[in-house]
Protein backbone atom coordinates (compact mmCIF):
# COMPACT_ATOMS: atom_id res chain seq x y z
CA UNK A 1 0.00 0.00 0.00
CA UNK A 2 0.95 3.48 -1.04
CA UNK A 3 0.42 6.13 1.57
CA UNK A 4 -0.14 9.56 0.84
CA UNK A 5 0.89 12.50 2.99
CA UNK A 6 -0.60 15.57 1.69
CA UNK A 7 -4.21 15.22 2.35
CA UNK A 8 -6.01 18.19 2.93
CA UNK A 9 -9.24 16.68 3.95
CA UNK A 10 -9.18 13.11 4.65
CA UNK A 11 -7.54 10.01 2.61
CA UNK A 12 -9.28 7.64 0.30
CA UNK A 13 -8.40 3.93 -0.14
CA UNK A 14 -8.27 3.20 -4.24
CA UNK A 15 -8.43 0.15 -5.50
CA UNK A 16 -6.27 0.22 -8.78
CA UNK A 17 -6.21 -2.82 -11.29
CA UNK A 18 -2.37 -3.27 -12.70
CA UNK A 19 -1.53 -5.50 -14.88
CA UNK A 20 -3.19 -7.73 -17.91
CA UNK A 21 -5.66 -10.23 -17.56
CA UNK A 22 -3.20 -12.09 -14.95
CA UNK A 23 -3.20 -8.84 -13.20
CA UNK A 24 -4.19 -7.64 -9.51
CA UNK A 25 -5.62 -4.94 -7.24
CA UNK A 26 -2.90 -2.69 -5.79
CA UNK A 27 -4.45 -0.73 -2.98
CA UNK A 28 -3.00 3.45 -3.02
CA UNK A 29 -3.82 6.00 -0.52
CA UNK A 30 -5.00 9.40 -2.02
CA UNK A 31 -5.53 12.66 -0.39
CA UNK A 32 -9.50 13.58 -0.71
CA UNK A 33 -10.09 17.12 -1.64
CA UNK A 34 -13.10 18.89 -2.43
CA UNK A 35 -14.83 18.47 -6.20
CA UNK A 36 -12.37 15.90 -6.69
CA UNK A 37 -12.91 13.59 -9.97
CA UNK A 38 -12.36 9.96 -10.17
CA UNK A 39 -9.47 10.98 -13.01
CA UNK A 40 -8.00 13.13 -10.22
CA UNK A 41 -7.41 10.16 -8.32
CA UNK A 42 -5.85 7.97 -10.92
CA UNK A 43 -3.91 11.07 -11.86
CA UNK A 44 -2.68 11.97 -8.26
CA UNK A 45 -1.68 8.60 -8.36
CA UNK A 46 0.34 7.98 -11.54
CA UNK A 47 1.99 11.58 -10.26
CA UNK A 48 2.48 10.93 -7.07
CA UNK A 49 2.84 6.95 -5.90
CA UNK A 50 3.00 5.03 -9.41
CA UNK A 51 4.66 6.59 -12.12
CA UNK A 52 3.96 3.25 -14.65
CA UNK A 53 0.47 3.26 -13.96
CA UNK A 54 -1.33 3.49 -17.75
CA UNK A 55 -4.67 4.83 -18.24
CA UNK A 56 -6.07 7.08 -21.23
CA UNK A 57 -7.38 10.92 -21.03
CA UNK A 58 -7.77 13.99 -23.33
CA UNK A 59 -9.67 16.80 -23.14
CA UNK A 60 -10.63 16.09 -18.65
CA UNK A 61 -13.93 17.93 -19.35
CA UNK A 62 -16.58 15.31 -20.97
CA UNK A 63 -15.54 16.01 -24.77
CA UNK A 64 -13.41 13.18 -25.72
CA UNK A 65 -14.79 9.99 -23.84
CA UNK A 66 -11.10 8.74 -23.39
CA UNK A 67 -11.01 8.35 -19.88
CA UNK A 68 -13.90 5.99 -19.66
CA UNK A 69 -13.22 3.43 -17.28
CA UNK A 70 -14.83 1.03 -14.94
CA UNK A 71 -15.88 2.34 -11.21
CA UNK A 72 -16.75 0.62 -8.28
CA UNK A 73 -18.44 -1.94 -11.04
CA UNK A 74 -20.03 0.64 -13.65
CA UNK A 75 -18.30 1.96 -16.76
CA UNK A 76 -18.26 5.42 -16.77
CA UNK A 77 -16.52 8.79 -18.20
CA UNK A 78 -13.70 9.08 -15.25
CA UNK A 79 -13.64 12.86 -15.72
CA UNK A 80 -17.20 13.70 -14.97
CA UNK A 81 -17.80 11.43 -12.10
CA UNK A 82 -17.29 12.94 -9.10
CA UNK A 83 -15.88 11.03 -5.96
CA UNK A 84 -18.17 12.63 -3.48
CA UNK A 85 -20.61 10.34 -5.62
CA UNK A 86 -19.27 7.47 -5.87
CA UNK A 87 -16.98 6.68 -3.10
CA UNK A 88 -18.80 4.73 -0.23
CA UNK A 89 -17.27 4.86 2.82
CA UNK A 90 -14.69 6.34 1.00
CA UNK A 91 -13.21 3.56 -1.00
CA UNK A 92 -13.26 3.12 -5.00
CA UNK A 93 -12.02 0.23 -6.93
CA UNK A 94 -11.36 1.07 -10.67
CA UNK A 95 -10.73 -1.10 -13.23
CA UNK A 96 -10.55 -0.85 -17.34
CA UNK A 97 -13.56 -1.24 -19.29
CA UNK A 98 -15.43 -4.97 -19.24
CA UNK A 99 -15.65 -6.53 -22.68
CA UNK A 100 -12.68 -5.22 -24.14
CA UNK A 101 -9.30 -6.79 -24.05
CA UNK A 102 -6.69 -5.77 -21.36
CA UNK A 103 -3.65 -3.73 -22.59
CA UNK A 104 -2.06 -2.82 -19.23
CA UNK A 105 -3.28 -1.45 -16.45
CA UNK A 106 -6.46 0.71 -16.98
CA UNK A 107 -5.94 0.75 -20.55
CA UNK A 108 -7.65 -1.63 -23.26
CA UNK A 109 -7.31 -2.66 -27.12
CA UNK A 110 -10.39 -0.16 -28.91
CA UNK A 111 -9.90 -2.81 -31.88
CA UNK A 112 -12.85 -4.69 -31.62
CA UNK A 113 -15.00 -2.13 -30.68
CA UNK A 114 -14.36 0.01 -33.62
CA UNK A 115 -13.63 -3.43 -35.99
CA UNK A 116 -17.86 -3.83 -35.28
CA UNK A 117 -18.34 -0.27 -36.99
CA UNK A 118 -17.12 -1.75 -39.80
CA UNK A 119 -19.13 -4.62 -39.58
CA UNK A 120 -22.16 -2.70 -39.40
CA UNK A 121 -21.14 -0.47 -42.65
CA UNK A 122 -21.25 2.52 -39.68
CA UNK A 123 -19.43 4.91 -42.26
CA UNK A 124 -21.58 7.48 -44.63
CA UNK A 125 -21.82 6.57 -48.03
CA UNK A 126 -21.77 9.80 -50.16
CA UNK A 127 -24.40 10.64 -53.09
CA UNK A 128 -23.08 13.42 -54.14
CA UNK A 129 -19.10 14.88 -54.74
CA UNK A 130 -17.77 18.27 -53.14
CA UNK A 131 -19.06 20.11 -56.48
CA UNK A 132 -22.56 19.30 -55.93
CA UNK A 133 -24.80 21.51 -53.78
CA UNK A 134 -25.58 20.41 -50.67
CA UNK A 135 -28.53 18.22 -49.89
CA UNK A 136 -31.50 19.97 -47.75
CA UNK A 137 -32.98 18.19 -45.35
CA UNK A 138 -35.60 19.65 -43.28
CA UNK A 139 -35.25 19.06 -39.60
CA UNK A 140 -39.04 18.48 -38.88
CA UNK A 141 -38.29 15.11 -41.21
CA UNK A 142 -39.38 11.91 -39.33
CA UNK A 143 -35.90 10.25 -40.50
CA UNK A 144 -34.24 13.46 -39.46
CA UNK A 145 -35.93 13.41 -35.89
CA UNK A 146 -34.22 9.64 -36.01
CA UNK A 147 -31.12 10.56 -36.60
CA UNK A 148 -30.58 13.44 -34.41
CA UNK A 149 -31.70 11.11 -31.46
CA UNK A 150 -28.91 9.07 -31.84
CA UNK A 151 -26.00 11.29 -33.78
CA UNK A 152 -24.06 12.43 -30.65
CA UNK A 153 -22.01 8.92 -29.97
CA UNK A 154 -18.51 9.95 -29.39
CA UNK A 155 -17.50 5.95 -29.23
CA UNK A 156 -15.90 6.37 -25.63
CA UNK A 157 -17.75 2.43 -25.17
CA UNK A 158 -19.08 2.80 -22.22
CA UNK A 159 -22.45 1.55 -23.78
CA UNK A 160 -20.73 -1.53 -25.27
CA UNK A 161 -18.87 -2.13 -21.79
CA UNK A 162 -21.99 -2.24 -20.08
CA UNK A 163 -23.81 -4.19 -22.99
CA UNK A 164 -24.60 -7.95 -20.88
CA UNK A 165 -24.89 -9.65 -25.22
CA UNK A 166 -21.68 -8.34 -25.61
CA UNK A 167 -20.05 -10.03 -22.82
CA UNK A 168 -22.07 -13.52 -23.46
CA UNK A 169 -21.58 -13.11 -27.22
CA UNK A 170 -18.27 -12.13 -28.56
CA UNK A 171 -20.14 -11.81 -32.60
CA UNK A 172 -22.69 -9.52 -31.28
CA UNK A 173 -21.94 -5.97 -32.91
CA UNK A 174 -23.30 -3.90 -30.01
CA UNK A 175 -25.00 -0.96 -28.93
CA UNK A 176 -22.56 1.81 -30.31
CA UNK A 177 -22.05 0.38 -33.56
CA UNK A 178 -26.30 -0.79 -33.78
CA UNK A 179 -26.91 3.21 -32.89
CA UNK A 180 -24.83 4.34 -35.32
CA UNK A 181 -26.45 1.82 -37.96
CA UNK A 182 -29.61 3.67 -36.86
CA UNK A 183 -28.81 6.83 -37.86
CA UNK A 184 -27.38 5.88 -41.12
CA UNK A 185 -30.55 3.95 -42.33
CA UNK A 186 -32.84 7.22 -41.40
CA UNK A 187 -30.31 10.21 -42.91
CA UNK A 188 -31.91 10.13 -46.85
CA UNK A 189 -28.01 11.55 -47.76
CA UNK A 190 -26.65 8.26 -47.47
CA UNK A 191 -26.19 6.17 -50.48
CA UNK A 192 -25.58 2.78 -49.01
CA UNK A 193 -29.05 2.65 -46.29
CA UNK A 194 -29.96 -0.84 -48.01
CA UNK A 195 -26.90 -2.53 -47.17
CA UNK A 196 -26.25 -0.40 -43.80
CA UNK A 197 -29.62 -2.49 -42.73
CA UNK A 198 -28.30 -5.29 -44.47
CA UNK A 199 -25.73 -5.32 -42.18
CA UNK A 200 -26.84 -4.69 -39.07
CA UNK A 201 -29.50 -6.56 -38.92
CA UNK A 202 -27.41 -9.90 -40.01
CA UNK A 203 -25.67 -12.50 -37.59
CA UNK A 204 -24.59 -10.50 -34.11
CA UNK A 205 -26.98 -7.63 -34.77
CA UNK A 206 -30.10 -5.92 -34.19
CA UNK A 207 -31.80 -8.88 -33.16
CA UNK A 208 -29.47 -10.64 -31.08
CA UNK A 209 -30.56 -7.45 -28.34
CA UNK A 210 -32.06 -8.93 -25.31
CA UNK A 211 -33.33 -5.40 -24.53
CA UNK A 212 -32.04 -5.10 -21.53
CA UNK A 213 -31.34 -1.31 -21.57
CA UNK A 214 -27.79 -0.89 -19.94
CA UNK A 215 -26.71 0.97 -22.72
CA UNK A 216 -29.58 3.50 -21.86
CA UNK A 217 -28.53 3.40 -18.16
CA UNK A 218 -25.42 4.38 -18.42
CA UNK A 219 -24.78 6.47 -21.68
CA UNK A 220 -22.62 9.41 -20.92
CA UNK A 221 -25.07 11.30 -23.10
CA UNK A 222 -28.05 10.34 -23.27
CA UNK A 223 -28.31 8.52 -26.32
CA UNK A 224 -31.09 5.34 -26.32
CA UNK A 225 -29.19 2.55 -28.21
CA UNK A 226 -32.38 0.56 -27.52
CA UNK A 227 -34.84 2.57 -29.40
CA UNK A 228 -32.42 2.50 -31.84
CA UNK A 229 -32.21 -1.06 -32.18
CA UNK A 230 -35.59 -1.56 -31.68
CA UNK A 231 -35.88 0.49 -34.58
CA UNK A 232 -33.84 -1.30 -37.08
CA UNK A 233 -35.59 -4.89 -36.10
CA UNK A 234 -38.92 -3.40 -37.26
CA UNK A 235 -37.14 -1.78 -40.07
CA UNK A 236 -35.36 -5.46 -41.25
CA UNK A 237 -38.52 -7.12 -40.64
CA UNK A 238 -40.80 -5.09 -42.53
CA UNK A 239 -38.02 -4.74 -45.35
CA UNK A 240 -37.66 -8.72 -44.99
CA UNK A 241 -41.61 -9.21 -45.67
CA UNK A 242 -41.53 -7.10 -48.49
CA UNK A 243 -38.87 -9.28 -49.97
CA UNK A 244 -36.28 -6.19 -50.20
CA UNK A 245 -34.05 -7.90 -47.54
CA UNK A 246 -31.93 -10.93 -48.43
Amino acid sequence: MTTATDSEGGTLAVEIWRGKDAGQFETYTVPQRANQTVLDVVTWIQRHAEPALAYRFACRVGVCGSCAMTVNGKPRWTCRTHVSKVAGEGALRIEPLRNLPRLKDLAVDMTPFFEKWQRAQGRFTPTRTRNDPLTTVSPQSAGRKAADAGIECINCAVCYSACDVVGWDDGYLGPAALNRAWTLVNDERDGDRAGVLKAASSGGGCHSCHTHGSCVEHCPVGINPTAGIAGLKRWSIVELLGGKLP
